[in-house]
């Protein structure tokens, strides 16, 4: 097995494709960077690798040329993070690089705490299914992000209570004070994973699945 230094981390490899946006980055250094994002429905099987072929190429490099490989885990869309996980693992057992599976809705909170003050409690609320949403509380506090209240799946009614004493929603919840903020880059799933990802750093690829959250349902019309 390739022997693996944490300092070594960079450049990183980051693709993220749990919601509508289709997104690849490579972060070489914390400032220096290449990405591009596509947002758009149901287009990530086709344009996925164009776009992480795009990404490198930017900066003249190769897969050669990356050292760790991040993908955005979820929860989010069944269809769009198998895609994800499948393209991460296939480039990272491909080229024997390291893998991080980074949880979206912590890369998503530490993405919109960048642009927000401190002391401003936010949710994340993306849809899950028709009747539920992902739903998670974060505050920022000291220039730090904090989950306040743990990711769960709530229904309209329960996230209406929930919200009550927030600052902002993010996310594809409608709502009249959402933004639809819903999913990370791919930028800010290489900086988390060059931030928090020690630990979740692994040659064990067969051990990394989406994190799905809950079970796939079909509902028939009755």
């Amino acid at each position: 097995m390739k022997r693996f230094k944490y300092e070594n981390i960079l450049p990183i490899l980051a693709i993220e494709t749990s919601g509508n946006l289709c997104s690849a980055a490579v972060l070489l250094e914390d400032d220096i960077y290449s990405e591009c994002n596509v947002n758009k429905k149901n287009i990530h099987s086709e344009i996925l690798f164009e776009l992480i072929d795009n990404t490198l190429s930017k900066p003249n490099l190769t897969i050669n040329d990356i050292n760790t490989i991040a993908v955005s885990e979820g929860p989010g869309s069944f269809t769009g993070l198998r895609i994800g996980m499948a393209a991460g693992k296939g480039i990272a057992d491909g080229s024997n690089l390291p893998i991080i599976s980074v949880p979206t809705f912590e890369a998503l909170a530490w993405q919109i705490s960048n642009y927000i003050v401190d002391n401003v409690k936010f949710g994340i609320a993306n849809k899950a299914n028709r009747d539920e949403f992902y739903f998670a509380v974060y505050q920022k506090l000291n220039g730090k992000i904090s989950e306040i209240k743990k990711l769960q799946t709530h229904s309209v009614e329960e996230i209406n209570i929930l919200s009550k004493d927030l600052n902002c929603i993010f996310g594809n919840y409608s709502h009249s004070t959402g933004t639809e903020i819903s999913s990370p880059s791919a930028l800010s799933i290489a900086r988390w994973a060059y931030i928090y990802g020690k630990d979740l750093l692994t040659f064990d690829y067969d051990f990394i699945e989406p994190n799905y959250f809950k079970n796939f349902k079909v509902k028939v019309k009755k």
